[in-house]
């Protein structure tokens, strides 16, 4: 009866771990879709060369991949520096004070709801099987068999940002010069959609607005940088 609280514990960390690695690669993707498709849109807007149309679609994936990527490496490597860190504090402290250990351990089952005779019961059973383990899930949240890995994170974003950007890149260089623009922008307003249907499906938001604040978001990306363009053009720049 008193393990049931931490194993149901990890099983809801794991899950939370997974649900934010797939809103992570949502956002990635969408990222790439918008941030693309503004690109080669506003590049349209001045240009109908396919060449320069390949040219700025492929040096933003790449550009915006790479730095998706590091920075994602970056943010989870600080992350997992300072889950290393706690454990570190957690496992000098179990060894200098034992007994504080439990009382803090117990005190934390207590404010979940347990009783005090079971809340004492159940942290000396998991102090007994692992006391590190016991008090990273409860106190820290941390399951220190699965730290976030940076190079997972990294390759991640690297991916889902170059799945998004590859749809508009191909939407305005394959089709003839007199469709790729609409083309671009039908393809990408429902990859849009779909993207934010599903991020909010994942954060349990409501799916109208928050797919609407997406695909808005998007067309104004495009039309800003399609007039951008079209002004560079008549300008002659």
């Amino acid at each position: 009866m008193t393990a049931a609280p931490a194993h149901d514990e990890a099983h809801g960390g794991a899950l939370g771990s997974r649900l934010n690695w797939l809103r992570a690669a949502v956002l990635g993707a969408n990222d790439g879709i918008v941030s693309t498709a503004g690109l080669v849109v506003g590049v349209a807007g001045a240009t109908g060369s396919r060449a320069a149309l390949l040219t700025a679609g492929l040096s933003g994936l790449l550009a915006g991949s790479l730095s998706m990527a590091v920075g994602e490496y970056v943010s989870v490597s600080v992350q997992r520096d300072s889950e290393t860190a706690a454990l570190a504090g957690e496992r000098k402290e179990l060894h200098e004070s034992p007994e504080a250990e439990l009382d803090e351990l117990t005190a934390l089952l207590t404010a979940r709801g347990l009783s005090a005779g079971v809340a004492r019961e159940a942290a000396v059973q998991l102090t007994e099987r692992d006391a590190l383990r016991a008090h990273a899930r409860v106190e820290l949240g941390i399951d220190p068999d699965d730290l976030t890995d940076p190079w997972h994170a990294a390759w991640a974003s690297f991916l889902a940002f170059t799945a998004g950007a590859l749809l508009p890149l191909l939407a305005i260089v394959l089709p003839p010069a007199s469709l790729r623009l609409w083309i671009t922008v039908v393809s990408v307003l429902a990859a849009l959609a779909l993207t934010g249907w599903w991020a909010a499906r994942l954060a349990a938001a409501p799916a109208p607005r928050a797919t609407l604040r997406t695909v808005a978001g998007g067309a104004l990306a495009m039309a800003v940088t399609y007039a951008a363009g079209s002004l560079l053009d008549v300008a002659g720049v």
